[in-house]
């Protein structure tokens, strides 16, 4: 099942025109370091955009600099706005309830991405999350920095979902057609 996480996540990074940024570095005999630079700092990041699209699927893969999850929200192109809320929290409380929600690892990264679990119009699941429970079908173990993931609720609109991840490290969100990607670096001086 990795396997396949893995290959999906190399074809996204490289039909997004995410993976030349490594392979450029290395090519032009730069340090593996350098190809790992990561200036992202764990500060809070936020977009309040609300797409108005369900959440279709949640994956990950992983990079020899960081770990990658991927939001697939069903229908957006390049040019919707998806919305999300990440940052470091010392306890995953449920949005709507507060109950909180244990995650693994030695911190725990709240995602909140600006797309419902639903079909609005039919009420019906677009995203078979289950609250407090791992993500379905995904698989963390072998990872360098994720160690569990949660999913928490979807409330008013956003999906909620707990990152756990090995230490509080270097983050970045952004958009690439239609996907919200959160990559987690494996350290915080740029070596992987």
């Amino acid at each position: 099942m990795r396997r396949w996480g893995t290959a999906i996540a190399a074809i996204v990074l490289a039909s997004a025109g995410l993976a030349g940024t490594a392979g450029a570095a290395q090519a032009v005999g730069t340090s593996s370091a350098a190809a790992c630079a990561t200036a992202w700092g764990s500060l809070d990041r936020t977009d309040p955009a609300l797409s108005g699209k369900p959440l279709e699927n949640i994956r990950t893969g992983q990079n020899e600099c960081y770990d990658r999850m991927v939001f697939d929200i069903k229908g957006a192109t390049a040019a919707d706005r998806i919305g999300y809320r990440v940052g470091y929290v010392e306890t995953l409380n449920q949005a709507g309830t507060g109950d909180p929600i244990p995650v693994g690892g030695g911190a725990i990264l709240e995602i909140k991405v600006g797309a419902s679990s639903y079909d609005y119009e039919t009420g019906k699941s677009t995203y078979p999350g289950k609250a407090r429970q791992p993500l379905p079908g995904v698989d963390v173990s072998g990872y360098q920095t994720f160690r569990d993931t949660r999913y928490a609720s979807s409330f008013e609109g956003e999906t909620q979902v707990g990152l756990g991840v090995r230490a509080r490290l270097p983050f970045r969100v952004f958009q690439s057609d239609g996907h919200l990607v959160v990559d987690v670096a494996h350290s915080w001086n740029a070596a992987s």
